[in-house]
């Protein structure tokens, strides 16, 4: 038995915020839209490297967001990180696109990252080597 890599990222949303992450993903990072299953609801599944990697699936009238298993625990999640490649050309995107991010240069990991936030506040990181 064994985890083989990460296959995806599912974000669960209203319908009105669900297309700002569909466009924040498309046309911010670059990843297409591509084909989905009809599950019967709606949503979009982003592909990067011609794999599904960000689907973005709609939160139906009445659904309950998931919670916590236990609701006093604290929130660990942190952020989702992509590699990218230019990143001179990214930060110039990310300006034009009026995005504001962080940048930090990592000598132990040999990173240069880039950390910004999707329209509904989910950490996004950009990794660049160097």
């Amino acid at each position: 038995m064994m985890i083989t890599g990460l296959h995806h990222i599912n974000l669960r949303a209203p319908a009105e915020l669900l297309d700002k992450l569909r466009d924040f993903y498309r046309d911010v990072l670059g990843l297409p839209v591509g084909p989905r299953p009809d599950f019967g609801s709606g949503g979009y599944w982003l592909y990067a490297g011609g794999h599904p990697v960000v689907h973005l699936s709609e939160q139906r009238a009445g659904e309950v967001p998931r919670a916590p298993a236990d609701a006093t625990a604290p929130t660990t999640f942190d952020h989702t990180a992509f590699h990218g490649t230019d990143a001179s050309a990214m930060a110039a995107h990310l300006a034009a696109q009026g995005v504001t991010f962080h940048e930090s240069r990592s000598e132990l990991t040999r990173q240069h990252q880039f950390f910004l936030q999707d329209p509904a506040s989910n950490g996004v990181e950009i990794n660049f080597p160097f």
